[in-house]
């Protein structure tokens, strides 16, 4: 495997690696009570706030199952951190990751946690060789079923009240798709064997 060339960049995306200058953004979206109900640790303040993104500044690679990759989206025209996407390798053996995101609701709807994880899929299959890649949201984020199903992400499993979170029932739904079900990027287009040069 290659060595990791970062930043990556998407048509209106630059997804790099979290920075310490990153807090104002990140503290913008991720203590919003609508991002609190569906993510995995509580950030109530800015000093949580302050201790996630020390986390998420050292998921900078994959090197054995377990470690994760966090990337900032930074819209390219204002370089505005407006979300994140993760990558964990979950299980070397099987070839297991799971994906996540979150982006400020107020970019939401206009396309770019599409276009960041598109790009961190094409990286997951294409880069890091992972055979099968599932997501988990909850059944009351209906922005994230309808990505994972534009995703071309299969629903595959819903759990209902298996736990409570956060205070209450969880509802939850995991989405799966295999290296060889993904479209890649359209950016990178096969051509046909008439025109190949070897």
């Amino acid at each position: 495997m290659s060595s990791l060339s970062l930043p990556i960049e998407t048509d209106r995306l630059v997804l790099r690696t979290f920075e310490r200058s990153d807090i104002d953004d990140l503290c913008a979206y991720h203590m919003l009570p609508t991002m609190q109900r569906y993510v995995f640790s509580r950030t109530r303040d800015e000093a949580e706030v302050a201790c996630a993104l020390a986390i998420m500044r050292n998921h900078v690679s994959l090197q054995r199952p377990g470690d994760t990759l966090t990337l900032a989206m930074v819209r390219k025209g204002d370089k505005i951190l407006i979300g994140h996407v993760s990558l964990n390798w979950s299980d070397a053996t099987a070839g297991q990751g799971e994906v996540r995101f979150c982006i400020n609701p107020s970019y939401s709807g206009q396309g770019f946690a599409k276009e960041a994880l598109g790009a961190l899929l094409d990286l997951a299959f294409d880069h890091f060789r992972i055979h099968r890649i599932f997501a988990r949201c909850d059944g009351r984020s209906h922005h994230s079923i309808k990505l994972m199903q534009q995703m071309g992400m299969r629903l595959e499993a819903h759990y209902r009240e298996h736990a409570l979170f956060q205070g209450e029932w969880d509802e939850e739904l995991h989405f799966a798709i295999l290296d060889r079900e993904w479209q890649r990027s359209a950016k990178v287009k096969e051509l046909p064997l008439r025109h190949r040069v070897a």
